[in-house]
């Protein structure tokens, strides 16, 4: 069944330059494996759309149950110069929470 990934996961972003980042933690470590195989860097490329024109990288924290993402170019050249409504990529963690999951029933 198709579920938010806010059902299983809370995120954390900002940025450094042009670049945004986003920490997508799960809330229960038994989800970790789960959101291995469902969040995708080419999936948050696609979620995010024209927003990041650079390519995204997703690094695996397992030990945290977590992932970490680096969106390149997402912010418009970076909070001193982007005319971006978030320059500094902090509303970018909360949009990815909409991304629609796979999940066994049981996951909920």
């Amino acid at each position: 069944m198709k579920i938010p990934l806010a059902k299983v996961a809370h995120t954390r972003s900002g940025d450094k330059g042009d670049t945004c980042n986003i920490g997508v933690i799960a809330w229960d470590p038994r989800h970790y494996p789960l959101l291995v195989a469902e969040v995708t860097a080419e999936r948050v490329k696609r979620h995010f759309g024209e927003l990041v024109a650079g390519p995204v990288e997703r690094f695996e924290l397992p030990n945290l149950g977590a992932l970490n993402f680096l969106l390149h170019q997402a912010l418009g050249g970076g909070g001193t110069v982007s005319l971006r409504t978030d320059a500094q990529g902090k509303t970018f963690g909360a949009a990815l929470l909409s991304l629609e999951i796979e999940a066994p029933p049981e996951t909920l």
